[in-house]
C-alpha cells in the first residue's frame, strides 16, 4: 500500500465513530485510533511546492525516497512487528520489494570462521609491478646495472700514456727554458684543477675550476717576475692571498651549509694542488735546477706505465717504485745528478703511485681517469721534486 492509495474519506478501523470522537475530552489528547495521514509529498522539481512553502526540500536534481505510511512505534505500515535495535534486516537487491529480513544462518557462522582462518595461512600474494611493495623490494635489492665490489678503479694504460707524454714534455720544457716550462706546467694545473672537482663529484664547478687554475698562473707569473731567491715566499704567498680570496667567494655563496662546506673544501684544496705543481718551475731556478725537473718528471712517466701493467695489486706498486728508481739511475747519470738520482726517482715514483691511487678512487668515470688520472701523478710528485732537487743540488 502506497500513499496513492490512502484515502482520506475511507475510514479504515471499522469502529471508529467521527461523530462521538473527541480528540479533547476529558481535558487531554486522545491517540488517534487509525493511521496518521502521510505528510506532504516532496517535490521532485524545483518551483512547485518549495517555492510555495518557503524552502525546506532537498536541492534541484535531488530526487527524495518515496514516501510510505506511517505506522506506529511497534509495527510498521503494513502491520508487521517493526525490527527492534540491532535486528535490521540486510539489504538483498534480488530480493527487492520483498520485506521479509534476510539475516544469515546460524548454521553458517563455524563455516565463515574456518574460511577466515584458512585465509589467514595462506601466504601473501606476490606484490604487482609498480606496487609500493614492488618499490620497496627494488630499493632494497641492488639495481639492475648496479656496480659492485671494490670502488678502486685502476685509470688504465691509455690515461698512464697521457701522463708519460706530459712528462716528457715537462722534462724537455726544462731543457729548452724557463718560458717553455712554465707552458707546460699551466697545462698541468689546467688539467689538475678540472679533475680534481669532477673526482670530488662537483660538476659543472667553472667559477672553482677558473679560481684554482688562475691561482696556479698567477704563482708561474710572479716566479718568472722575480730571482731565485724569494722561491718560497712567492709560492707561499699566492697561496695565501687566493685561498682569502677564495674565503671571501664563498660566503657570498647561496646554498645550503653542507654545499658551501663542500664547495670551499673542493676549491681550496685544488688551488693548492695547482699551486703546489709550480714546484717544478721552482726547483728551475736553483744551479742546475734542470736536472732535478728532468729526473723526476722521467720517473714519474715510468712509474705510471709499470703501475698500468697487468700485475697483480702489491706486486704492481712495487715494480712501479722500482722503476722510478732505476730510471732515476739511469738519467742521473745523464745529467750532473749521477747516482743520488736515484733516490729523487725513488721518491717522485712513490708519489706518482700515490697520485694514481687517489685519482682510482670511489668509481670515477672515464673524464676523472683523463683529468686527474693524467694529472695528478705529476702534480703530487711536483713538492718533492723541489725539495730533494734543492737538497741534492745545494
Amino acid at each position: 500500500m502506497t500513499s496513492s492509495d490512502w484515502n482520506p474519506n475511507q475510514n479504515q478501523n471499522p469502529n471508529f465513530d467521527p461523530d462521538a470522537y473527541d480528540p479533547y475530552a476529558g481535558g487531554q489528547p486522545q491517540a488517534h485510533p487509525g493511521p496518521m495521514p502521510p505528510a506532504e509529498p516532496w517535490p521532485n522539481q524545483q518551483g512547485q511546492q518549495g517555492q510555495q512553502y518557503g524552502g525546506g526540500y532537498p536541492a534541484p536534481g535531488y530526487d527524495a525516497p518515496a514516501q510510505q505510511p506511517y505506522g506506529d512505534q511497534h509495527h510498521d505500515a503494513y502491520g508487521a512487528p517493526a525490527p527492534q535495535y540491532g535486528q535490521y534486516p540486510s539489504y538483498d537487491p534480488a530480493r527487492e520489494g520483498d520485506h521479509t529480513a534476510v539475516l544469515p544462518a546460524i548454521d553458517d557462522f563455524p563455516a565463515q570462521a574456518a574460511q577466515l582462518a584458512q585465509s589467514a595461512q595462506e601466504p601473501a600474494p606476490e606484490p604487482r609491478a609498480g606496487g609500493r611493495r614492488a618499490a620497496r623490494g627494488r630499493a632494497a635489492a641492488p639495481a639492475a646495472g648496479q656496480r659492485t665490489g671494490s670502488p678502486i678503479i685502476a685509470p688504465g694504460m691509455q690515461p698512464a700514456a697521457l701522463t708519460a707524454v706530459l712528462a716528457l714534455l715537462i722534462a724537455g720544457g726544462a731543457v729548452v727554458g724557463r718560458p717553455g716550462l712554465a707552458l707546460v706546467v699551466a697545462a698541468l694545473q689546467a688539467v689538475t684543477a678540472a679533475g680534481w672537482f669532477r673526482l670530488n663529484g662537483m660538476w659543472p664547478a667553472r667559477q672553482g675550476i677558473v679560481l684554482a687554475f688562475l691561482s696556479g698562473v698567477t704563482a708561474d707569473i710572479a716566479l718568472l717576475a722575480t730571482d731565485g731567491e724569494n722561491v718560497p715566499a712567492v709560492v707561499v704567498g699566492t697561496l695565501g692571498t687566493w685561498l682569502l680570496l677564495i674565503l671571501v667567494l664563498q660566503m657570498r655563496h647561496r646554498g645550503t651549509t653542507d654545499e658551501r662546506l663542500a664547495s670551499l673544501t673542493a676549491t681550496s684544496a685544488s688551488t693548492l694542488m695547482t699551486v703546489l705543481a709550480t714546484g717544478f718551475l721552482a726547483v728551475a731556478w736553483t744551479p742546475g735546477g734542470s736536472d732535478p725537473v728532468v729526473v723526476g718528471a722521467v720517473a714519474v712517466a715510468v712509474a705510471t706505465l709499470a703501475r698500468a701493467l697487468p700485475l697483480p695489486g702489491s706486486a704492481s706498486v712495487v715494480v712501479a717504485v722500482l722503476a722510478a728508481a732505476g730510471s732515476g739511475i739511469v738519467t742521473g747519470r745523464l745529467t750532473d745528478l749521477g747516482t743520488q738520482g736515484a733516490l729523487l726517482g725513488l721518491a717522485a715514483g712513490a708519489c706518482a703511485v700515490i697520485g694514481l691511487r687517489v685519482a682510482s678512487y670511489d668509481f670515477p668515470s672515464r673524464f676523472v681517469h683523463f683529468t686527474a688520472g693524467v694529472a695528478l701523478p705529476l702534480t703530487a710528485a711536483a713538492p718533492v721534486v723541489y725539495v730533494l732537487g734543492r737538497v741534492l743540488t745545494g
